[in-house]
C-alpha cells in the first residue's frame, strides 16, 4: 500500500539541523513528524493572524462602543446624584409630612416607576437616542 505522504527537500541552517536531531532522538520520534508538527504549528499561528484581520476591527469597535456606554452610565449616575443631592438640600428645612401629603408622594412615585417600565419595555427614551426602532418620547 502506497503512503499519502509526499516527499519534501530542503535545507536547515547547521545549528537548527541540530536542534532537529536533538528532538528526533527519541525512537518514538521521527525527524519527519516533528517537521510536520512545525509547519502545522507554523500554518494555524498565520490562521489566527487570519482571525485578528478579520474580526479585529469588529472588536476594536465594540470596545470603543463599550467605552462610550460607560461613560455615559457614569454621567447618568453622576447627574442623578447630584440632583438627589440638590433636591435633600432644596427641602432639607420642609416640615414633616402628614400622611396625606405621603399618600400623594407615594402615588407619584409608584406612577413614576410604572412609566419608566412603559418607556424602558417599548424601547423609547425620553432623551432623544431610541434603542432598536423606537420612536423619540
Amino acid at each position: 500500500m502506497k503512503s499519502h505522504r509526499i516527499r519534501h527537500q530542503f535545507l536547515l541552517e547547521p545549528e537548527l539541523s541540530e536542534k532537529l536531531d536533538n528532538l528526533s532522538r527519541d525512537p518514538s520520534t521521527t525527524k519527519s513528524a516533528v517537521v510536520a508538527k512545525a509547519v502545522e504549528a507554523f500554518i494555524e499561528r498565520r490562521g489566527e493572524n487570519e482571525l485578528d484581520r478579520r474580526y479585529g476591527v469588529r472588536l476594536d469597535r465594540l470596545s470603543r462602543e463599550l467605552a462610550h456606554v460607560r461613560r455615559d452610565a457614569e454621567m447618568i449616575l453622576e447627574s442623578l446624584a447630584l440632583f438627589i443631592r440638590f433636591s435633600i438640600t432644596l427641602h432639607a428645612h420642609t416640615q414633616v409630612p402628614d400622611k396625606a401629603t405621603q399618600a400623594v408622594a407615594q402615588e407619584r412615585f409608584d406612577k413614576f416607576v410604572e412609566q419608566v417600565g412603559r418607556q424602558i419595555a417599548s424601547g423609547k427614551r425620553s432623551l432623544g437616542k431610541d434603542n432598536g426602532g423606537g420612536d423619540e418620547a
